[in-house]
């Protein structure tokens, strides 16, 4: 099946499976390899994120450590506000300022710090605040998470969220409490310092966080040694409320063994408080989804493309391949037309042009050698139709001329005379080569007729060297571009013209004669219209209805590079260079014989 198949069809199906099998193996590698490489990047970020929340976390603990430990100085101080004995009004006044003094000192140890309380042994509660609320010292002494902290045994503590029911204006959203149990130089408890945060100083969330939540759903939780939330990012970031999460309490904290999240554990150095990173595997999932559609779309798309490029190209090859076919089925019958589209430079369009070439050279070939047996019985006839005996013209030409003198015409009978020398150089070679000398010959014969015509307005300069002027030429070469030097050049009589006949010998020993003037020249479009008659002269010289073309007009210069190819070969060539006003030159090259 596949050996019958058009060879259109065939390279189309080759191209095809030469990429469409490469390109659904490499997509489903970079499938599965970005899969996997997200999920491993979303989980290194989560690590590295983790990372940075122990370092700030680390740091956090530490300056409150420090924070509360500054009023351990007053511990003395502290202790004595919980005797229980008589004071005078002075003494509770000079207490309570400082009391007053050392809990504003606090405050303004951190800016975020809003309220500072110190519960003294015997449960009096003191504050400091620098917001418009205060806080109810019995609604405190009640509150659960203040009972648990009494109970515990450290000393730095920070509490779980809790809500601000112990405030006057009962206000919605939650705090934490870091605090510090205080105790005297013999280790007798003295009372409690409590400082109340806004959760978002534990944490504050940054851009790439953000932009790593709502990319991947990621969430972190902060929890305390009791395993109460201390903190919630999705919380803090508006996502949820801050009620919600002390509804759920610690619901979030609890192990999830159905492998739908990915989590990651940390603590701060001395374990105060634990951080909890989750990041869902569905939001991935959505990510891996997004890969595995783009995927497939990316192979929709260059299936289509790579088919439309498979069409392209086997059509393009395809397309010559036929012409040609089409081509050696007209050659059959005996018709040699070559394919006239442009071809590319490939091989096939090599082929082709390879191909045009044989087609014109064989379709050349006939027609050359019908056309050149016509052309020469043609000559055969015009050459017994135009023999005339020479001896019989020179005879009576020498007859006129001698009748000339007797009535002393003596003009009349020099230019006999020359013409006379003109046709003994035509017609009296008797199968003897014609040279470069009998050109010159003739062409000064014919200066000679025209200078009695023109009262010597014609000035003539032969530079030809004596080896060449005996090289073999074909007649009537020099004297009729010079006939139309004359006829297009000469500008009146009252200037004279110089012609200038120079023959030099190229690299390859070959004549280059040029025939120069200082004529009027030839215009622009006249010689375009010239240089286009001169190029056609290569493909007319075997055109039979230009045999006739010299009667009655002279032999003009697509006559004579007609006769120059057809001579010698395509290699040889008559040229044509004039400027307006400054003369014409023509170029003649021909082979050294």
């Amino acid at each position: 099946m596949i050996r019958n198949m058009k060879l259109q069809n065939k390279l189309m199906a080759g191209y095809l499976l030469a990429c469409i099998i490469p390109l659904l193996v490499v997509s489903v590698i970079i499938f599965h390899q970005s899969t996997a490489g997200l999920e491993n990047s979303s989980q290194d970020f989560a690590n590295l994120y983790t990372s940075q929340i122990r370092t700030s976390l680390n740091e956090f603990v530490k300056e409150y450590d420090t924070v509360t430990k500054s009023v351990l100085v007053e511990n003395e101080f502290i202790y004595k506000i919980g005797e229980k004995r008589n004071r005078t009004m002075d003494e509770l006044v000079s207490q309570k300022v400082a009391i007053q003094r050392l809990l504003m000192r606090v405050t303004l140890l951190k800016p975020e710090i809003g309220t500072v309380m110190l519960v003294s042994r015997d449960n009096s509660v003191y504050q400091y605040t620098t917001a418009t609320s205060t806080v109810d010292e019995n609604v405190l002494l009640s509150q659960d998470w203040y009972k648990r902290i009494r109970s515990t045994d450290d000393t730095f503590f920070i509490t779980g969220l809790h809500d601000r029911s112990y405030y006057d204006d009962k206000g919605k959203g939650a705090i934490v409490t870091v605090g510090r149990v205080l105790f005297s130089s013999d280790g007798a408890y003295s009372g409690m310092l409590l400082i109340d945060l806004d959760p978002f100083t534990l944490l504050q969330l940054d851009n790439a966080f953000v932009l790593a939540r709502d990319k991947y759903g990621m969430r972190v939780i902060l929890s305390n040694r009791q395993g109460e939330i201390v903190y919630h990012s999705d919380a803090a970031s508006g996502r949820m409320t801050w009620a919600q999460v002390l509804a759920s309490g610690s619901e979030y904290l609890k192990e999830d063994n159905s492998n739908e999240r990915i989590t990651l554990l940390g603590s701060t150095q001395s374990n105060n408080l634990f951080i909890r990173t989750e990041i869902p595997r569905e939001r991935l999932l959505l990510e891996i989804n997004k890969i595995k559609g783009v995927t497939v779309i990316v192979i929709l798309t260059s299936c289509l493309i790579i088919t439309f490029i498979s069409l392209g190209l086997s059509y393009t090859i395809t397309k010559p391949i036929k012409a040609l076919r089409r081509s050696m089925k007209q050659a059959e019958t005996g018709q040699y037309l070559p394919i006239e589209k442009e071809q590319a430079n490939d091989e096939i369009g090599s082929l082709v042009h390879s191909y045009n070439k044989m087609i014109v050279t064989i379709r050349t070939l006939i027609e050359d050698v019908y056309i050149a047996e016509i052309k020469h019985r043609k000559a055969k006839f015009l050459a017994l139709q135009n023999q005339i005996n020479p001896h019989m013209l020179y005879n009576t030409l020498e007859s006129i001329r001698m009748k000339a003198l007797v009535k002393e015409e003596d003009e009349i009978a020099g230019m006999i005379k020359i013409l006379a020398r003109m046709f003994r150089l035509t017609l009296g070679k008797d199968g003897k080569q014609h040279s470069i000398k009998h050109e010159i010959d003739y062409t000064i014969n014919y200066l000679q007729l025209q200078n009695i015509r023109f009262d010597n307005s014609f000035q003539l300069d032969v530079r030809i060297p004596e080896e060449m002027q005996t090289c073999s030429i074909l007649p009537l070469i020099f004297q009729p571009i010079v006939e139309n030097s004359i006829i297009h050049g000469f500008k009146g009589y009252e200037g004279n013209m110089h012609i200038v006949i120079e023959g030099t010998w190229t690299a390859d020993g070959e004549i280059l004669i040029r025939i120069m003037d200082d004529g009027m020249g030839i215009s622009q479009d006249k010689q375009e219209t010239l240089s286009a008659i001169l190029e056609d002269a290569a493909s007319d010289k075997y055109k039979l209805d230009e045999l006739d073309a010299s009667e009655g007009g002279g032999l003009g210069v697509k006559n004579i590079a007609e006769r120059i190819k057809l001579q010698y070969g395509d290699l040889y060539y008559l040229t044509i260079q004039s400027d307006e006003s400054r003369g014409t030159t023509v170029e003649i090259l021909i082979p050294k014989y």
